[in-house]
């Protein structure tokens, strides 16, 4: 089940918001859990909101007006309804400074107090995509994930089939590495799985006879990638017997896997002595492009097959 702790956004997001840890405990504070988030009516993160409140309230111009402008009594109901939002964290926004009505509050509840001198709507874009990609739901596969012509593809097959092999040679004509053996999907979209490694093997390929390569010391920056989405799945496959059991030679309708409700195209490769396979694993990226653009190659021939045999009765 995916968590985030209030002290790791803290720190994944300190430099890119300005962040400055006002109050609370960073060991002990509260943690965001994607089970309690979704089956919660509250929001990710947004402005004050005591009706409607959210994990992450943020507090503004706006609220530090409106704060200014209440009375003892209406700032102890603000106050009771605060206290029992189950708000996980307070941002000030703007540069604002926190009332004491919330400075206490949050003290008393154990709540952390973060500022940032940007505009509260920059804040809230940043964090809300953030808190998408850190709290999705994610399953792992068995697999090489590469960049292949700007496109995710997810190399799978049994043991030994030669998945390193050939990711090593994607990667010299081009390719990037995003993970290896152990590949983390994270459902970040309705329609979309982000792919990406666990922090160990980071930058790393094993290859049977070399060990652990370094891609990124051997072949550069550029070799490696952080995340990419995942849109093609590709299966070697030993044949048996000369072929592949249930693969056709002209398919009429694309074969897809289903991954967390997503639907990923895939494509089996059939692994033998003297086939060029970084070159069809590269031909199937770009005919699946074509296809997105409404062009199938397959659909095309048999239209040229049928108006043939039709030229031909006549």
């Amino acid at each position: 089940m995916p968590q985030l702790s209030i002290a790791r956004l803290f720190d994944d997001n300190r430099a890119e918001l300005k962040l400055t840890w006002l109050q609370g405990d960073r060991d002990s504070g509260p943690t965001l859990e994607s089970q309690r988030i979704r089956s919660s009516s509250k929001g990710l993160i947004g402005h004050l909101n005591f009706i409607h409140p959210n994990w992450i309230q943020i507090f503004s111009h706006t609220e530090a007006e409106y704060f200014a402008g209440l009375s003892d009594y209406a700032h102890d109901e603000i106050v009771s309804n605060l206290a029992d939002s189950g708000t996980a964290c307070f941002i000030l926004s703007d540069g604002e400074r926190a009332p004491d009505v919330l400075k206490e509050l949050t003290a008393h509840m154990g709540i952390p107090v973060l500022a940032s001198p940007l505009p509260s709507l920059q804040i809230i874009w940043f964090i809300r995509t953030y808190l998408g990609r850190e709290l999705a739901d994610f399953v792992t596969r068995h697999g090489v994930l590469l960049d292949v012509l700007g496109m995710g593809v997810l190399l799978t097959g049994d043991s030994g089939v030669g998945k390193s092999e050939l990711a090593l040679e994607l990667i010299t004509r081009g390719s990037g590495l995003v993970a290896d053996d152990v590949v983390e999907l994270y459902h970040v979209a309705p329609q979309t799985l982000e792919g990406r490694s666990p922090e160990m093997l980071k930058d790393f390929l094993e290859v049977r006879g070399l060990g652990m390569l370094n891609i990124r010391t051997i072949f550069g920056e550029t070799a490696v990638r952080i995340r990419k989405n995942l849109k093609l799945i590709a299966q070697l496959e030993r044949p048996v017997g000369g072929s592949v059991p249930g693969l056709e030679r002209l398919p009429l309708h694309a074969s897809t896997e289903e991954i967390m409700g997503v639907a990923v195209r895939k494509v089996q490769l059939p692994v033998a002595a003297g086939r060029n396979l970084a070159v069809l694993v590269e031909a199937a990226v770009r005919n699946y492009v074509l296809q997105l653009r409404g062009i199938d190659s397959t659909h095309e021939f048999i239209r040229r097959q049928e108006q043939h045999l039709g030229d031909m009765d006549t």
